[in-house]
């Protein structure tokens, strides 16, 4: 059996061995094998980038962050909130209750709740910045001229896609359905539920502002 971990010299720690268990055993498989291929090009954007792990950021919590950044898309993970929100909170309290300081389990909860923040993840800490980058260039190739050739081939070998962008949106979607409330306006599942018609009616942003404060000039 292939040993992955050592294949894409991927992090190699108890911690890191728990939460790729976890992933995989969280389901569905297609979501965690997306985590795992985050992790690999979110790593080989930073490389072309110059950003290299050891010396500009610490890769066991990149590994952590990119690996549990869908968990609020798993029936565990699926609380109140919106899903990247969901899922660091329930990345922050496994990471806790095994071991992890405190300062980096912050960074790894801030990575996963920032993960779909076009504009803003990008400028963060390359823990946050690069789970960000793997995510967006696994699910839409966004940056993907930055992979080495022959990295993405491998990936996918080893980590089928299994049409995971399609997949992942529909769970989204799904939980947007059943509570609207995970979809508030100008997020990220927000303009899902405004592409796919699902949730809550959405006012315009005109209508909220002609709206506030009525009689005070």
């Amino acid at each position: 059996m292939t040993d992955h971990f050592a294949e894409f010299s991927m992090p190699d720690t108890d911690l890191t061995r728990m939460a790729y268990d976890l992933v995989f055993s969280l389901g569905p498989e297609p979501l965690a094998r997306h985590s795992v291929r985050t992790y690999l090009f979110g790593r080989a954007i930073g490389e072309a980038q110059g950003v290299r792990a050891g010396a500009d950021y610490d890769d066991e919590t990149l590994f952590l962050a990119c690996l549990l950044h869908d968990a609020g898309l798993t029936e565990r993970g699926d609380g109140a909130g919106r899903f990247e929100v969901d899922g660091a909170d329930l990345a922050a309290e496994f990471l806790s209750r095994n071991g992890l300081d405190g300062e980096r389990v912050r960074v790894v909860w801030e990575a996963i709740a920032l993960h779909t923040s076009v504009g803003i993840a990008h400028r963060m800490r390359p823990e946050i910045a690069l789970t960000h980058a793997g995510s967006g260039a696994d699910i839409v190739a966004l940056g993907a001229g930055a992979l080495p050739e022959g990295l993405a081939d491998r990936a996918h070998a080893a980590f089928p896609r299994d049409d995971a962008g399609r997949r992942l949106t529909g769970i989204i979607i799904d939980q947007i359905i059943r509570n609207p409330a995970k979809a508030p306006l100008g997020s990220f599942p927000g303009e899902l539920a405004r592409q796919h018609g699902a949730g809550a009616p959405v006012p315009e942003w005109a209508e909220l502002v002609a709206a506030a404060w009525p009689g005070v000039r």
